[in-house]
């Protein structure tokens, strides 16, 4: 950050209690590496870095669309293998020379599975290059289809039959997931997660939860799936995760907040986050632990024209209103439901309009 915003500065100012602060931090480094005579930088840190060694670049993408900045050293190989984990299946590699748009060889490698793409390109050694992660007409103002979902934890052995029902409509272009991917947010338990989340034809896009809280969690999160918060936009609809697990949010995390939440005033613009800063019922503790922290946090949003609002953390389903805007909590991947909610593991079919708002939000049961 170019400064450190009045945000921070009176919290530091009052002595406040920030539980979220290191992740806040963490996450300014994520997608930043060198290694094997390549420096990498993914902008916005969209992608968390799981490989890097000379020839050869794996990552994990946490949005629809990446851009890197890779600068191969003098002695660096020339042909590099660019592994992208958890991309839309119809995604394309472009690579071209910084600051004069000449193209680069790039090839296209084996595809194990839809969201698993490898392509092989050749990098100049000691020029920077712009890589581009993006399936056809990304930046195209058009209407598309997506599923939300929340609240896997214990329940990941059996998180395929709600991939396979996703899989059944080929409309859904990725899934926004708004966190608890796990029970205890271990390491081995999130390998699994993204093991198993290969039986889905589309990838997810996460933000953590509490439970990726527990045994320091965050610090396997953010090294296998990537950033907390963060922003991207696809086809002329702004998406951004907020970092809530703690029941509040990090101040550096609301500066980040304001910088995205004006980049997008006046178009679509969904906003997920574990934790509701209000919840419907209140009588849960099962939302902010500052009722002045929700209430401001709450009017920000609604104040800029944010379109929808998706949560998690309670595992069930509920359609509500913060301010005016639509809001849901769909908690729904398979952690102990609440008792006689009838409703079961579920999801969300969202369909938004970057022309006309959100135009549909459909309840998909999957038990």
């Amino acid at each position: 950050m170019r400064r450190l915003g009045w945000a921070v500065l009176g919290c530091l100012l009052a002595g406040c209690v920030r539980p979220a602060e290191g992740r806040a931090q963490k996450d300014l480094e994520i997608g930043r590496a060198e290694a094997g005579g390549l420096s990498v930088r993914v902008e916005e840190g969209l992608a968390a870095v799981r490989g890097l060694e000379s020839g050869a670049l794996t990552l994990w993408g946490n949005a629809p669309v990446l851009h890197v900045r890779a600068v191969a050293a003098a002695d660096a190989p020339e042909g590099w293998t660019v592994v992208v984990r958890n991309a839309l299946p119809d995604a394309a590699l472009t690579a071209e020379v910084e600051g004069t748009g000449e193209l680069l060889p790039v090839e296209g490698g084996p595809t194990p599975v839809p969201t698993v793409k490898t392509w092989r390109v050749r990098l100049r050694p000691g020029v920077a290059a712009r890589l581009t992660v993006a399936p056809p007409g990304w930046s195209e103002a058009r209407p598309f289809r997506f599923a939300a979902l929340a609240d896997v934890q214990e329940a990941l052995p059996k998180v395929g039959d709600i991939y396979a029902r996703m899989n059944e409509d080929p409309s859904l272009r990725f899934i926004f997931f708004s966190g608890d991917l796990t029970e205890r947010g271990t390491r081995e338990q999130l390998e699994e997660f993204q093991e198993r989340l290969t039986e889905s034809r589309i990838p997810l896009f996460a933000t953590l939860g509490n439970h990726e809280t527990y045994s320091t969690g965050d610090v396997a999160y953010q090294a296998l799936v990537g950033r907390a918060s963060h922003h991207f936009g696809f086809q002329g609809v702004h998406f951004t995760m907020v970092d809530s697990a703690d029941g509040t949010v990090d101040p550096l995390v609301e500066e980040q907040l304001d910088t995205w939440l004006e980049a997008a005033r006046g178009a679509v613009h969904v906003v997920g986050m574990h934790i509701a800063p209000l919840e419907p019922i209140g009588v849960r503790n099962g939302s902010f632990s500052s009722r002045n922290e929700a209430a401001s946090l709450v009017g920000k949003l609604a104040r800029a024209g944010v379109d929808l609002t998706l949560y998690g953390h309670v595992h069930s389903y509920y359609a509500f209103s913060n301010a005016g805007i639509p809001a849901f909590i769909s908690g729904g991947g398979g952690a102990i439901p609440e008792r006689f909610d009838g409703v079961g593991r579920h999801y969300l079919a969202v369909e938004v309009d970057p022309a006309a708002g959100v135009k549909d939000v459909v309840l998909v049961r999957v038990d």
